[in-house]
């Protein structure tokens, strides 16, 4: 378990929905992964980000989904690739299960 944070730092982390509009392939990552552009909306518009989650997800079920985002971390550069974003999932070994709303939502709605 990690060291207990506080409510403040816990409130610098800008978690969004957003949905798939497209996604790659990705063969320049060292492992297996897409290439992944998401929609949060008019106020903070689309993002890229690199996922390693094609162990369970094709491309054609990710596209028009809703995932959950983190989106105020700085910009990573990954091979070729500029990551904006960081796509949330539980984490089993390899495998990454995305989290996602319950019921469709407003891309770009906050999560607290």
């Amino acid at each position: 378990m990690n060291p207990t944070i506080t409510w403040p730092d816990f409130s610098k982390i800008d978690m969004r929905v957003g949905t798939i509009i497209e996604i790659n392939d990705f063969p320049q990552a060292r492992n297996p992964a897409y290439q992944i552009h998401i929609d949060f909306g008019e106020n903070i518009g689309i993002r890229k980000s690199s996922a390693q989650i094609t162990k369970r997800y094709s491309k054609e079920e990710l596209l028009g989904k809703q995932i959950i985002a983190v989106v105020n971390f700085p910009k990573k550069q990954i091979a070729n690739f500029m990551s904006e974003c960081l796509i949330l999932g539980a984490v089993d070994g390899s495998d990454v299960i995305l989290l996602r709303p319950e019921a469709e939502v407003d891309n770009g709605l906050k999560i607290s």
